[in-house]
């Protein structure tokens, strides 16, 4: 008599130790980064902002493309994938940083977008999206260029810059100024100190040109959307062939991808102050 009460005991106990609360979940945060080549690893500011300018208590994701536009990336299916890891699930929450504007103005046919209509459309619809999914959308200004006109810096992408601010501001979307600190920082380098933020190190002619304050090895280009200033962009490279050469006033390399992945971590602890425990901003 006393084994099959032991038994019915043992039974009755086993569905309610198999239901005995494991751990809570780990509470961290997602950082996605969408955006062009100024966001990208290698070229932009995506690799070290991931890789120095969080802590542990984040997993940031790097979706950043080069020769994108807030037309194509959509288009070519990289915002799905985004979206995917945006729908992902397991994170107390979920950030998405959007930055574009280099491509949206110049280059390629396909990837323009009108600086007054498609633009502002195309980032307002990857603001609701985001926030459709469950995560925070976080706009920020795209990258300035480092060119330079008699020691003044021509920054061309104010008004992709501004159209970004505009539709942060009617959204409600936190807003990562990048245009207006990465222009007052390469303006307070110089034109050659400013020349070391590139991939690779001009020439001993370019950089001689540089050092009298005008930048060369560029051509000027009337821009091909209205509501852009003039801007020295380098000759298209023919689809295939390779980069002629690791030097431009665009991309960034290790010097300058450290500045600006610090300038990103100082301006999302300002725009989104939950983030400021888990940001390396200094």
């Amino acid at each position: 008599m006393l084994k099959p009460l032991l038994l019915a005991a043992a039974l009755l106990a086993t569905p309610a130790a198999a239901q005995t609360p494991g751990p809570p979940p780990f509470k961290a945060a997602k950082i996605v980064l969408v955006g062009d080549s100024t966001t990208a690893v290698k070229s932009g500011w995506g690799g070290a902002f991931c890789a120095t300018r969080v802590t542990s208590n984040v997993a940031c994701v790097n979706l950043g493309r080069g020769g994108r536009s807030t037309s194509t990336y959509r288009a070519e299916g990289s915002w799905t994938l985004a979206l995917g890891e945006i729908e992902a699930g397991g994170f107390a929450q979920t950030y998405v940083l959007i930055q574009f504007g280099h491509n949206d103005a110049y280059g390629r046919a396909e990837r323009l977008t009108d600086l007054k209509t498609q633009f502002p459309a195309n980032l307002k619809r990857y603001v609701a999206e985001v926030r459709a999914a469950g995560a925070t959308p976080v706009l920020v200004t795209p990258l300035s260029r480092r060119q330079f006109k008699d020691g003044k810096l021509v920054d061309d992408l104010m008004p992709w810059a501004q159209a970004v601010r505009d539709v942060a501001a009617e959204t409600g979307a936190p807003l990562v100024d990048l245009n207006v600190r990465s222009a007052a920082a390469a303006q307070a380098l110089g034109p050659l100190k400013a020349a070391a933020w590139a991939e690779g190190p001009p020439s001993p002619e370019i950089a001689s040109a540089i050092a009298d304050g005008t930048t060369v090895g560029v051509k000027f280009y009337e821009p091909p959307v209205p509501g852009a200033a003039p801007v020295p962009m380098p000759p298209p490279t023919p689809p295939g062939a390779p980069r002629p050469s690791a030097f431009d006033y665009t991309h960034l390399g290790v010097e300058g991808a450290a500045a600006c992945s610090e300038i990103v971590a100082e301006e999302l602890v300002k725009a989104v102050p939950a983030l400021a425990r888990d940001l390396v901003a200094q």
